[in-house]
């Protein structure tokens, strides 16, 4: 299965989401990430706190949908509430696209302490989506039951 994870500016959620997939995955999910509007940077915590995590930041970058015209993703995940409610590029068509919102950890303001608690937060919910998608038992080019097992793990 291929994952496309969106966000507008691709700096956080949808970042943390391409790496724990391909690192928790074992090739059953290859996973990528881009922004409508990617703003050219990963920020700086989403790194952090994914290697304390244990998880690889390897070729993570900040980039445009429009780089992703030809990966063939069988999945859309939008992971922001402004992404899901952007309009996508006319070649998603093929795609299954659903919106699995996820709250921002890096627009957290506070303590240091309540922003690594945020992220790690992030992190595992995204883990635990991971081993949901691993344990689906459906055929993905089957859109309608796809789609179905999808919203019954919460995605809309």
């Amino acid at each position: 299965m291929k994952v496309l994870y969106i966000c507008t500016h691709n700096r956080c959620r949808s970042i943390l989401s391409e790496a724990i997939t391909n690192q928790f995955a074992d090739g059953k999910i290859v996973a990528k990430s881009a922004g409508s509007q990617p703003v050219g940077e990963v920020h700086p915590l989403s790194i952090k706190y994914l290697q304390e995590a244990g998880i690889s930041t390897d070729g993570l970058r900040s980039q445009s949908w429009d780089e992703f015209e030809t990966f063939a993703a069988d999945l859309v995940v939008t992971v922001c509430d402004s992404a899901a409610g952007e309009t996508c590029p006319v070649w998603f068509g093929k795609s299954l696209k659903v919106h699995w919102g996820l709250a921002d950890p890096s627009k957290l303001q506070g303590p240091e302490a309540q922003i690594a608690a945020a992220f790690r937060a992030t992190i595992e919910q995204i883990k635990q989506r991971v081993e949901e998608l691993l344990s689906l038992d459906v055929d993905v080019s089957d859109k309608v039951a796809f789609k179905a097992a999808l919203v019954k793990l919460g995605a809309r």
